[in-house]
């Protein structure tokens, strides 16, 4: 049985919306996109890149499968590029016809937590996710998330949609390992327990 990984940029309030640039998400009116980019650093860096280089498959939610299509095939001077264009990347929505617009990626259409449970269950490499809320509440409530990396950034934004809510069930989790970064985020990784 393959193993689900999510990886995941929070504040210390646990919200996840909008890390990567002001226009990323806007949903609901907010205003605070872009927090985590001023956070990176070189151990952030390293620990990304040796993620990026385990064998796997990618599991993504129609929405940010789209975003990542709109910047990851474009991009030609980094160091993520050829891992995020070769790996095979598996598409959850029920909107979706097809996903031919990135190669690699492999539509699996209807209901979130019965695709992904299949495809679990399926002989194959170990899937991560790296970002995807909506779907990763999803798959965490069904149980079938084992890992969490949390980059936690040392900052409260006080709005904006949140990793977790009231509908997550208790789940408990262990710590397998931590890291600091030079600028304040812990990368923290928990199995479930």
């Amino acid at each position: 049985m393959r193993t689900i990984s999510v990886t995941m940029s929070v504040t210390l309030d646990g919200v996840n919306q909008g890390p990567g640039r002001p226009d990323e998400d806007t949903r609901d009116g907010f205003t605070h996109g872009g927090w985590g980019t001023r956070y990176q650093d070189e151990v952030m860096s390293q620990k990304m890149a040796r993620g990026m280089s385990q064998p796997g498959a990618m599991l993504f939610g129609h929405r940010t499968w789209q975003d990542f299509l709109g910047y990851w095939p474009h991009q030609t001077d980094n160091p993520f590029t050829d891992h995020m264009n070769s790996v095979t990347k598996y598409v959850v929505s029920t909107t979706l016809h097809d996903a031919d617009a990135w190669q690699n990626s492999v539509l699996l259409p209807g209901d979130a937590t019965r695709s992904v449970t299949t495809l679990k269950a399926e002989p194959g490499p170990n899937l991560a996710i790296i970002g995807s809320a909506k779907l990763v509440r999803s798959l965490h409530g069904a149980g079938l998330i084992d890992r969490y990396t949390l980059l936690i950034h040392p900052l409260v934004l006080g709005s904006g949609h949140r990793m977790f809510d009231e509908t997550s069930p208790l789940t408990e989790f262990a710590l397998v390992r931590s890291v600091p970064t030079t600028v304040g985020v812990i990368i923290a990784t928990y199995e479930r327990a």
